[in-house]
């Protein structure tokens, strides 16, 4: 028998619903205004310019200074800018009288802002496009041809042009995006009386600050749905809790693996869903795991320095872990600052003729910053004693201040991509682990990071072999180990150039290894997703990322597999699988513990 689809009836606008949902995105407009009024008035926020403004003037007047300091440059650049003007009014005015026309620019096919075919299809849109893209095109062309700036200089114009067109995108403003228009006259402005509710809660939720939700919450609970790794606590100090995770097999290797994560975010982005979990794969494989789960504090702990955290972290970690198993050793990891923080242990344990450590895996992690990329446009002088005198005084440096950072390095997707998801188009996040976990934010002590930003960043010590630390100079040419340096193809954080030149520092064998997608995605690739690739190449001297990657092979799939299989290469014993804690150490809690739950 055969059967006809009924078709949907078409939503018409109703006027009506309209003005009442109007009435009701003005009613949340009002409750969002005073969620932004209520912390100043009582004081709990107290509002000044931004020193990243004074960067941001001081900059652009550098750029200016050269285009206006000469007659002619200046008449030149209004003139390339009045063409492209005049050539795109051209082409808007064929296309009107029904002639075929070139557009005078197009978005690269990559940028999702103008996927929407009426974009192209839509005279008026179109023309809207071409004139952002065009004025975009001429700002960042400013910024190039400016002859004179330092390397620095030009690197943070650059980057403050982009986060400034990104803002003024067409695609950011309800009247000139064409998806947000049908939207709203298809639900009779619904959307917006949605979205502007999701603006007020946002902006409660951040204390008065707009904290842009990236993710449903529902269903997404630390220790239900997510670090739900079968594990104890088995140690604690101000400082960390030390989680070992239950066997799941009959023998294991008989080195442990000890993994230090990074402070600024929380461990479990290794130990997310089961299906995504590291740290749940590491456990199947036959390896007692050991995880170094950070305290997030508060202002009692704002002296905490870089040695402190070394001394009652990974040092402490590895004498629990002794006294538990029996073994002197240890593999370790560490992820993105959690391996900066590991290589300077390594150095400190070599400069003490210590031998704790077996093997040394990093993730995504640098200990040179020649390449550190565009976060680098947050660290000179002035920018770093402007952050110390506010650090000073909070005593920490608020989660929510690094993980605005981190998002402008990919601000349209991290950013303008959710205020109009959500705030335009009145569309609730999915309940997506990787962007929850990216929201749960950790403090930073001020000492930590105030060392952190000038030895690394700013001065470069750790490579030069000029970093002091605990009163020892370190010297990673001493540290000896194998070290497995993984980088990610497309990171913003830690680039893979970055990573390999700075596997040149180590003293022992390096195997660099390169992994698709970036900084989250291209380490927490599981094996049955079948995702990426990652490529392999011995030759690490005197390369950049393009010169490696000529020489380098494709392995399709995960690089879990090949980590594993180069750490049993090293010391394939095995023992009977261990029991969690031991009589010295009983569990304290469940994983993921306590120290984990604490939200910024």
């Amino acid at each position: 028998m055969a059967t006809t689809d009924t078709p949907k009836p078409e939503t018409k606008f109703d006027a009506e619903a309209f003005a009442m949902n109007v009435a009701r995105a003005m009613e949340s407009g009002g409750k969002a205004l005073a969620a932004y009024l209520k912390p100043r008035e009582s004081g709990e926020v107290q509002d000044r310019p931004p020193a990243e403004l004074a960067e941001v003037v001081k900059t652009f007047t550098s750029v200016a200074e050269y285009w206006l300091s000469d007659t002619s440059r200046s008449s030149d650049l209004q003139a390339k800018l009045a063409k492209d003007y005049l050539d795109l009014w051209g082409s808007a005015a064929r296309r009107m009288a029904g002639q075929e026309a070139q557009p005078a620019i197009a978005p690269s096919p990559r940028d999702k802002r103008f996927a929407d075919p009426e974009w192209k299809s839509n005279q008026f849109f179109d023309f809207v496009m071409q004139l952002y893209l065009l004025t975009t095109k001429w700002a960042q062309e400013l910024v190039r041809d400016a002859e004179g700036l330092d390397p620095h200089t030009r690197r943070k114009a650059e980057f403050y042009v982009q986060q400034v067109t990104n803002a003024l995108s067409p695609s950011n403003f309800v009247l000139t995006n064409p998806e947000v228009l049908r939207e709203t006259v298809a639900s009779s402005g619904e959307n917006l009386a949605r979205g502007l509710t999701m603006l007020a809660e946002d902006i409660a939720a951040g204390k008065g600050m707009l904290k842009i939700r990236q993710s449903n919450p529902d269903n997404l609970v630390v220790g239900v749905n997510m670090a739900t790794t079968p594990g104890k606590v088995i140690y604690q100090n101000e400082m960390m809790q030390l989680i070992q995770y239950s066997p799941t097999t009959e023998k294991v290797l008989r080195t442990p693996l000890l993994i230090v994560p990074p402070w600024i975010n929380k461990f479990y982005i290794l130990d997310l869903k089961p299906e995504k979990s590291y740290i749940k794969w590491c456990v199947d494989q036959g390896i007692t795991v050991f995880v170094i789960s950070w305290v997030n504090p508060d202002k009692r702990l704002g002296n905490k320095s870089w040695e402190d955290y070394m001394k009652e972290g990974p040092l402490t970690a590895m004498d629990v872990i002794e006294k538990v198993t029996g073994e002197m050793k240890v593999h370790t990891a560490g992820y993105c600052v959690g391996g900066t923080m590991l290589a300077t242990t390594l150095a400190w344990l070599a400069e003490k003729r210590r031998q704790r450590v077996s093997s040394a895996t990093f993730f995504a992690a640098q200990v040179d910053f020649t390449h550190a990329g565009d976060l680098l446009v947050f660290v000179d002088e002035e920018q770093i004693a402007a952050l110390e005198l506010d650090m000073k005084t909070a005593g920490v440096l608020e989660g929510s201040k690094m993980a605005m950072a981190f998002n402008m390095l990919r601000s349209n997707d991290l950013i303008w991509s959710y205020v109009v998801s959500n705030y335009l188009k009145g569309q609730q996040p999915s309940a997506f682990d990787l962007l929850h976990w990216n929201s749960d934010a950790t403090r930073m002590t001020q000492a930590n990071h105030s060392y952190y930003l000038r030895n690394c960043y700013l001065e470069n010590r750790l490579s030069t072999g000029t970093m002091v630390l605990d009163n020892t100079l370190l010297d990673l040419s001493k540290v000896k180990v194998p070290v497995y340096n993984l980088a990610t193809r497309e990171d913003h954080i830690a680039p893979a150039d970055s990573v390999l030149y700075g596997s040149q520092f180590f003293g022992g064998p390096v195997k660099y290894v390169l992994s698709g997608s970036g900084h989250i995605a291209g380490v927490v690739n599981p094996p049955a997703s079948n995702k990426y690739q990652y490529w392999t190449n011995d030759n690490i001297k005197d390369a950049n990322i393009a010169q490696w990657m000529r020489g380098a092979m494709e392995h399709k799939g995960s690089w879990w597999p090949d980590w594993r299989e180069w750490l049993g290469g090293l010391d394939p014993e095995e023992v009977p699988a261990r029991a969690v804690g031991s009589e010295a150490f009983p569990p304290i809690e469940d994983a993921p513990g306590s120290y984990v739950r604490v939200r910024a």
